[in-house]
């Protein structure tokens, strides 16, 4: 038996986006997310959506949500759910999806990814950042322009979280100080390359299959930054297979020694991590200070 409260906010969702009844047949909950619920919605006019939505947050994380989605899906370089709606009803701030049915992922599924995510990285601009601000998870992420990548990276990231940290009691005053230190290594660590754009939020779980069996990305935290960035953060907790990685570097070689970089790249995710989920993380990100200080 359907829930009579929660199918009520589905279709004001619904005719809010719509401006016509769409009456709900059945609704599923869908499990992955942490942060906000999501839901995937069949009307009796045999239609389906995906709804994501909150009473609790900001409209304003929905609407960056939707703007990285327009502007990835603007480049043609990769499949994107498209958006057809956006605000609240209810009581409830909401993101309105085109719903993308389980499918069986192609034989060339990781190939066209790492093909298709260096052609979004081709895409540049004139300075690192964005012309808006939007959110990693739940956390607010500054992409305030600047001309140099290590010090976006730096200042507008690294530097963000371990403030929110240290203030969240996460970190001691030996790690700022041991972030400090780390700090002025980059310049001598990274390469310096124009800015990429960057889906920003790339791990296993917001990668799924689209109706042709091809890739496609979810829940961005899209910015211009280092494209290494983002590559370091599909290394981070696995899942993507071999030939994504073949297909990258064939199609936009990157500098050699990349996976030595990874972990200071991908101090930014854990450090995300460890302000959304706890202490866990903080381990690999002491492992990752010491190992170059």
């Amino acid at each position: 038996m359907l829930n009579n409260e929660q199918v009520e906010i589905f279709e004001s969702i619904l005719f809010q986006a719509f401006g016509e009844n769409k009456k709900v047949a059945s609704f599923e909950v869908l499990t992955g997310g942490c942060i906000n619920n999501a839901v995937h919605v069949a009307t009796r006019q045999k239609e389906s959506y995906f709804i994501k939505y909150n009473q609790d947050t900001s409209l304003d994380l929905f609407e960056a949500e939707a703007k990285g989605l327009h502007l990835l899906q603007h480049t043609g370089a990769i499949s994107i759910p498209e958006v057809l709606g956006v605000g609240e009803a209810q009581g409830y701030k909401y993101l309105l999806l085109e719903f993308l049915p389980d499918a069986y992922p192609k034989p060339d599924f990781w190939q066209n990814l790492g093909t298709s995510l260096a052609h979004l990285h081709a895409h540049t601009q004139t300075y690192f950042g964005l012309d808006h601000n939007n959110y990693i998870g739940s956390l607010r992420q500054s992409n305030e322009f600047l001309e140099d990548g290590i010090t976006f990276f730096i200042e507008k990231r690294l530097k963000v979280q371990a403030g929110l940290a240290y203030y969240n009691q996460l970190l001691s005053q030996k790690h700022l100080e041991q972030f400090d230190k780390f700090y002025t290594k980059l310049p001598h660590l990274l390469p310096k390359e124009k800015p990429a754009l960057l889906h920003g939020d790339l791990w296993n779980g917001n990668v799924i299959v689209d109706k042709q069996g091809q890739p496609a990305l979810i829940d961005p935290a899209v910015h211009y930054g280092l494209r290494e960035s983002e590559i370091a953060f599909t290394q981070l907790f696995g899942g993507f297979d071999d030939e994504f990685l073949d297909m990258y570097h064939e199609a936009f070689p990157l500098e050699e020694g990349i996976q030595q970089r990874y972990a200071i790249y991908n101090l930014y995710p854990l450090l995300v991590h460890l302000n959304l989920f706890g202490s866990g993380y903080l381990k690999r990100i002491e492992q990752t200070l010491k190992r170059f200080l």
